[in-house]
């Protein structure tokens, strides 16, 4: 369908059918880079050099995959301006078929990859049932910001579902062109189809970054694990959490007491944070520490 839609496109010097092809090449980059990633990831999942296991590698690939969407909506947003100072003749008769082609087949992959999103969840919450005895507690709900978002399939998902909205916008410009005359429309979608493909890749950005750069991924979870071991005279006085992979978190944490319990009390305190797979907390006597605030 891209490579039937550059030729058209080109043919027809229709920009939104081109731009929505140039889309899709660039797509089917990305998803390879996605396949990839999850090969990766799977045939290195017991490999000791990764030493909190290979969840990271999807959101790189997730992030790696909106900087291409990012640039993409850059080059369809440059394009189109030109074409929009510099207006072509366009063939509507042979872009307007190739266009709704191509929305059928990007519709259908949005919903082969949206059912694979709901199935990587469900064997994620399996894998963590499966792991419990082994690795410690596991997630099997969304609260206190809990959430099994999977980067890399989700940018999968969205490019697919960019390349559906940008086939949207070339019927919408083609017909437009053709019944009333606003040859505009044509390079006027490409702009619009740039613009708004730029913030979804923003977002995206954004998401994958946070677990990339280790950030604490709920303020809520990490208050409620102070709340939950503070308890009479100890104090957490260090406390780390990231995200290991899609559904999986890493939590360090440092106690100071008093009179403090054995470890085997806090750990059981934490059996309530079930999607924590990797915990550590050390626990040090400390008399005289600092009261709690």
């Amino acid at each position: 369908m891209m490579v039937v839609e550059l030729v058209i496109g080109t043919l027809t010097h229709s920009m939104a059918l081109t731009a929505d092809g140039w889309h899709m090449a660039t797509h089917a980059g990305a998803l390879g880079m996605s396949a990839l990633a999850y090969w990766f990831a799977r045939t290195r999942s017991k490999a000791e050099a990764f030493s909190f296991g290979t969840g990271k590698v999807y959101a790189l690939a997730g992030y790696t995959s909106a900087v291409v969407l990012g640039i993409v909506a850059l080059l369809m947003f440059g394009e189109s301006t030109r074409r929009l100072l510099n207006p072509e003749a366009i063939q509507f008769s042979q872009a307007l078929p190739v266009a709704a082609i191509g929305l059928l087949v990007n519709l259908l992959s949005v919903k082969l990859l949206d059912a694979d999103e709901h199935h990587v969840v469900e064997a994620a919450h399996a894998d963590e049932a499966d792991e419990a005895h082994d690795d410690g507690p596991h997630d099997h709900a969304d609260d206190l910001g809990h959430n099994h978002h999977d980067h890399n399939l989700r940018a999968a998902y969205m490019h697919v579902l960019a390349d559906a909205f940008t086939s949207v916008l070339a019927i919408s410009a083609l017909l437009g062109g053709r019944y009333l005359g606003w040859r505009f429309l044509d390079p006027m979608m490409g702009i619009v189809g740039g613009i708004v493909i730029l913030r979804w890749s923003v977002g995206l950005c954004r998401g994958a970054a946070r677990q990339l750069l280790d950030m604490v991924p709920s303020p809520a979870l990490a208050q409620a694990i102070r709340r939950k071991l503070e308890i009479g005279d100890d104090r957490v006085a260090d406390l780390h959490l990231w995200d290991l992979a899609p559904g999986r978190r890493g939590c360090i944490v440092s106690i100071v007491s008093d009179a403090p319990q054995e470890i085997a009390v806090y750990r059981s305190l934490m059996e309530d944070f079930h999607d924590i797979a990797h915990l550590t907390i050390e626990v040090q006597r400390c008399p005289n520490h600092a009261p709690l605030t």
